[in-house]
């Protein structure tokens, strides 16, 4: 699959480049990219919640009232579950969402990802690029030009470059990440993926396609 290498002006440079076959032109796996989201997902998950049961309830530990004769259910503790200010029952503790995935299945779901944009032409080249300093308003024009704004953009860089990633930090819905953080969960969430010239050749190497 070929496609067009634009400027951020939005204009054709004449050059065109080949996406690796074996990355953007595979049968997508559904299942691959599910748990790879749901993986993602769940190790973002604090795992910090906690309330407090029965036995952890500061408070009296007497009988409240007579075993029989008050016409209600019988109670032993104020710290019962029952009582406001109680223990509560069954509740959340602190746990470890995380659990692994093999590398393979890793690999597939990102290229099935990427394959999916392919698939829907929702992939931009643009030539290398870098800003003189952090202007939101230089990235949003960049947006503009492109006709990303307001659609939901991924775009990923060969390389780490502070003046576009701050520029692009108030820009809403847009999001810029290098080659080495790029997982499936980002590529999904995108509407429009938007690749730099160099990082196209190390995706191929990144997946030894």
């Amino acid at each position: 699959m070929e496609l067009n290498v634009l400027t951020i002006e939005g204009k054709e440079t004449g050059r065109k480049v080949t996406l690796p076959e074996a990355v953007f032109g595979i049968e997508p796996s559904d299942h691959a990219i599910y748990l790879d989201v749901k993986q993602y997902l769940a190790n973002n998950r604090q795992g910090t919640h906690k309330a407090k049961e029965r036995a952890e309830i500061v408070g009296s530990t007497r009988k409240i009232k007579k075993q029989k004769g008050t016409g209600t259910a019988r109670a032993g503790s104020i710290k019962s579950p029952l009582f406001k200010g109680g223990g509560r029952v069954f509740g959340p503790r602190p746990r470890n969402y995380t659990f692994k995935l093999n590398k393979k299945l890793k690999q597939l779901a990102r290229k099935s990802a990427l394959a999916y944009k392919a698939q829907n032409q929702s992939i931009v080249v643009l030539e290398d690029f870098n800003f003189e300093a952090p202007k939101t308003k230089q990235f949003a024009a960049f947006c503009k030009d492109l006709n990303l704004t307001g659609t939901r953009s991924l775009v990923v860089l060969n390389q780490a470059n502070d003046n576009v990633y701050l520029s692009a930090r108030n820009v809403e819905r847009a999001e810029v990440i290098t080659l080495s953080e790029l997982n499936t969960y980002d590529i999904m969430k995108a509407k429009s993926l938007v690749l730099v010239e160099s990082s196209v050749e190390e995706l191929g190497k990144l997946f030894n396609a």
